[in-house]
């Protein structure tokens, strides 16, 4: 099955759109997991099928179920959320394969540091109003200077998984 999903203006339902973390921690014996509260996005499907947007999560909206460690991470160990208050991917293009898989090639920014970031997110559910893609992709925080670690207890790449729900609000 191939999708064709419709052009024109899509926005972000911040509702049924989940953008989670997960790192392991404590020498790789524990994995810490977290979900981004606040999440806004937006885009555009070209004509010729390829689609441009941005989504923005609040850094200051992590929730890991522990305060502590969520105040540890929005301050200035990691995300400075009251410097850099939002972590955006800023999506260049975006073209749906065959096997519905969408290839995306984009700028990932943090703490003011930009770095390109490419991701493979399968649309999931298509109709001429709704489009939901979930996608999986490692990111390395030491490349946005993140890279406390404190007696070599966190290790390796940060998995970010999303699912990203649109409704389209123009042709």
């Amino acid at each position: 099955m191939t999708v064709a999903v419709e052009t024109g203006l899509w926005q972000l339902d911040p509702a049924r759109t989940t953008v989670a973390i997960k790192h392991k921690t404590m020498w790789g014996m524990v994995t810490v997991k977290g979900v981004f509260a606040g999440v806004t996005g937006e885009g555009e499907v070209q004509p010729d099928g390829t689609a441009r947007g941005t989504i923005t999560l609040d850094a200051a909206s992590l929730d890991t179920k522990n305060r502590k460690r969520d105040e540890h991470l929005r301050g200035g160990d990691f995300f400075d959320a009251d410097r850099h208050p939002s972590l955006v991917f800023a999506v260049r293009n975006a073209t749906v394969r065959q096997d519905d898989t969408v290839e995306i090639s984009g700028q990932l920014t943090a703490r003011g540091i930009s770095r390109p970031q490419t991701v493979t997110a399968r649309v999931t559910g298509a109709t001429a109003s709704a489009v939901t893609l979930t996608a999986e992709f490692a990111v390395d925080r030491e490349q946005f200077g993140m890279g406390w670690n404190q007696m070599g207890m966190i290790r390796g790449l940060t998995t970010v998984t999303a699912t990203l729900a649109f409704t389209r609000t123009s042709a």
